[in-house]
């Protein structure tokens, strides 16, 4: 029931998936999750070098590196997947969704735990990269390109390099919303237009206390 629940997830997720067939044949994201299985039952038998050489041929196959120590909930959904990398200490919740280009990796400063928590129905955008034993909250979004190093709240939407958050209360509503990324604000450009709105303020202040020359 777990890897077809899985399969008709993607189906579901992928506008450009026809059938549940498809998905199972074609698509390295359901590839990853069946091999995944695998090494992770392997590595809670302390198999782990049987699991970790099933890891690195599923990563040479699909391009997604998940080490077998990974822990994966119901439903999660990987979209293209190239890139990807989770490593031993991830924990991931129920329906999720991640894109390629995506790192839920360590530090290289922490022991035991080192890698990140998601929640449930948690997003994580295009060549993003959370880092560290930080807890991702339930139904958190984080834009494409962001870089997490601090847990984030339930509910929020994280964007920037370091990742701020610049919304809370987005509840996922149906399934579709997993996929709506065009309506996260630019960090950066408002910075920028936070910084002119200053300069401009300042230079109207100096204006005012030293006058031009005539």
């Amino acid at each position: 029931m777990g890897l077809w629940e899985d399969a008709k997830n993607i189906r579901d997720k992928d506008p450009a998936a026809r059938n549940v067939a498809e998905v199972i044949i074609l698509y390295p994201g359901f590839h990853v999750l069946v091999t995944h299985r695998i090494a992770h039952f392997l590595y809670r038998h302390k198999w782990f070098f049987l699991a970790r050489f099933i890891s690195q041929l599923s990563r040479h196959l699909t391009g997604i590196e998940i080490h077998p120590g990974a822990k994966i909930g119901r439903k999660l959904f990987i979209d293209h997947g190239m890139g990807i990398v989770f490593g031993e200490t991830t924990e991931i919740g129920d329906n999720c969704t991640i894109y390629h280009g995506v790192t839920l990796g360590g530090t290289g400063k922490d022991t035991g735990k080192r890698h990140p928590t998601l929640g449930d129905n948690v997003l994580v955008g295009a060549g993003a990269k959370v880092l560290g034993p930080v807890y991702i909250g339930d139904n958190v979004r984080v834009g494409a390109g962001s870089v997490v190093l601090k847990n984030l709240p339930a509910n929020a939407t994280a964007v920037g390099v370091p990742a701020e958050i610049v919304r809370v209360g987005n509840i996922k509503c149906c399934p579709a919303d997993d996929l709506d990324q065009q309506a996260l604000p630019d960090i950066t450009s408002q910075r920028i237009s936070e910084l002119e709105a200053r300069l401009s303020r300042m230079e109207a202040k100096m204006q005012g206390e030293f006058p031009p020359d005539r």
